[in-house]
């Protein structure tokens, strides 16, 4: 299977809710060593992602792709469910 590039932005990240109709908010962390104080930084990034289906739930881990908008906070889509939680 040969993957088309398409220059869209992929992240994983962890489902934190899912309580919307479609809808799975996805939490990507994002961890980066501080020039001057040389620790490392966790900035968390919260985006809201279409699930057509349903099937991703609290604690799974998922890839997002973005897409364009669905709505005026969703404009990315689930790609696939990595890992289960368990």
């Amino acid at each position: 299977m040969v993957e088309k590039k398409t220059g869209k932005k992929e992240f994983v990240g962890i489902v934190t809710s899912d309580k919307m109709d479609k809808t799975i908010v996805v939490s990507i962390i994002n961890r980066t060593l501080h020039p001057l104080y040389k620790k490392y930084v966790t900035r968390i990034k919260k985006v809201k992602a279409h699930d057509e289906h349903n099937e991703a739930k609290v604690g799974d881990r998922v890839r997002v792709m973005e897409c364009r908008p669905i709505s005026k906070e969703k404009c990315w889509k689930l790609v696939e469910i990595i890992e289960r939680a368990k």
